[in-house]
């Protein structure tokens, strides 16, 4: 079952701190070293042998107290059996990726997915024998379909990346358990406070903390929460591939995390606001975000999230794109940048790519990620520019 809020808001604030002692920091400091040393052979062959395990100290790369405490943290939101901690978002991808798709197998990917995702199953595992299949992301249960004797995994986004096609977490996952493989989820738009993924089935959770997780633009981090079946096989992949957090990141993921529960109540109501908003401005054809009927999958996030993030995108009606670019660059309150989930807000043109199928929108497609600016500011803003987009008569 998902947290209650009491719960959520308990763990935010007193998970991933230091023992109860009177005198104590607040917050761990920033721990930084590499080498650990013992004092007898055996008490080192026994970390060596352990290395793998949550908690065991043994060299800089495999830990210390502060990643294992992010990470306890990180498994308690996520109810999750276990947590590894990465550099990146896309190493957290990459990573579990590379724990399923050896030489010769078969891996079905979401056709919505994050462009990093995609570039690497393209790249990547297509260079070492893997062969990525796209599906449709609305494709439900009839995943089942297109299971091969040599599929190894189903990769997939609640939404999607840039275009917020909300999937069928339960039907894919269940697909995905039926054949015995993992259902791997990009959760990052959700974050644990709205929605539980591997409660729905799903085997694998994945998530840029440079996003909401940690919260303010300051932070490159990635994580890797799964069950148990699965948590030693990735945790080997990461130590193997030689991927480490950084301590600094550590402390300011332990710090972000803290606001995390009121950062996305915030967000979740100020996205639907700017979003309903912009949906009555004349040069808006369609909005994308899941808490909106209009959106490809409403009905599966209104069944398993309890909320939303301030990341969705507009369909502006057809215009030149020079149009788009001018309006762009009109805006003054929100940057241009290819991340989000920080405290700024954000706006990207969007150009989806697609194997399986065709993105036909007609209309130019523009991402927004909504901050904690004024509301009737940032509307002024887009006001001021949205008359840049002339609309051609019909």
């Amino acid at each position: 079952m998902p947290h209650s809020s009491q719960n959520l808001s308990d763990t935010l604030v007193h998970m991933g701190r230091p023992a109860r002692k009177d005198g104590r920091h607040v917050n761990l400091p920033l721990e930084l070293g590499s080498t650990i040393v013992f004092d007898t052979l055996d008490a080192f062959e026994a970390a060596r042998d352990a290395r793998y395990e949550n908690g065991t100290q043994y060299y800089g790369r495999y830990g210390n107290e502060a990643t294992f405490q992010l990470e306890h943290m990180l498994a308690e939101l996520e109810q999750a059996d276990g947590v590894s901690l990465t550099s990146s978002g896309v190493a957290a991808i990459t990573i579990t990726l590379l724990t399923f798709a050896q030489p010769g197998k078969h891996l079905l990917v979401a056709d919505h997915v994050y462009g990093n995702t995609r570039n690497f199953c393209d790249g990547v595992l297509r260079q070492i024998g893997v062969e990525t299949e796209y599906f449709d992301p609305m494709i439900g249960a009839d995943l089942s379909k297109l299971i091969r004797d040599n599929t190894c995994a189903i990769m997939f986004e609640a939404p999607g990346s840039g275009t917020f096609e909300m999937p069928d977490i339960r039907a894919i996952s269940g697909v995905a358990r039926a054949a015995n493989i993992p259902a791997i989820l990009d959760g990052t738009w959700a974050t644990p406070v709205f929605c539980n993924a591997l409660t729905l089935g799903a085997d694998v959770v994945v998530a840029s903390m440079s996003k909401y997780l940690s919260g303010h633009s300051d932070c490159m981090l990635g994580m890797i929460a799964c069950n148990a079946k699965y948590f030693e096989d990735i945790r080997k992949t990461l130590f193997a591939v030689g991927d480490k957090t950084g301590a600094q990141e550590v402390f300011l993921a332990l710090r972000g995390l803290r606001t995390l529960k009121m950062r996305m109540l915030h967000v979740d109501q100020a996205g639907r606001d700017m979003a309903q908003w912009l949906g009555q401005q004349p040069q808006v054809k369609r909005i994308l975000h899941p808490a909106f009927e209009s959106c490809p999958g409403h009905a599966f996030w209104k069944r398993d999230f309890t909320g939303s993030a301030g990341l969705f995108s507009v369909v502006f009606h057809p215009c030149d794109k020079s149009q788009i670019r001018s309006f762009v660059d009109a805006l003054q309150l929100f940057g241009i940048g290819v991340s989000w989930g920080g405290y700024e807000s954000l706006v990207l043109p969007v150009t989806p790519q697609r194997n399986a199928g065709t993105w036909d929108e007609d209309g130019q497609l523009v991402r927004f990620n909504i901050g904690f600016e004024e509301l009737d500011s940032l509307k002024a803003d887009l006001s001021k520019a949205l008359p840049l987009l002339n609309i051609a008569p019909e």
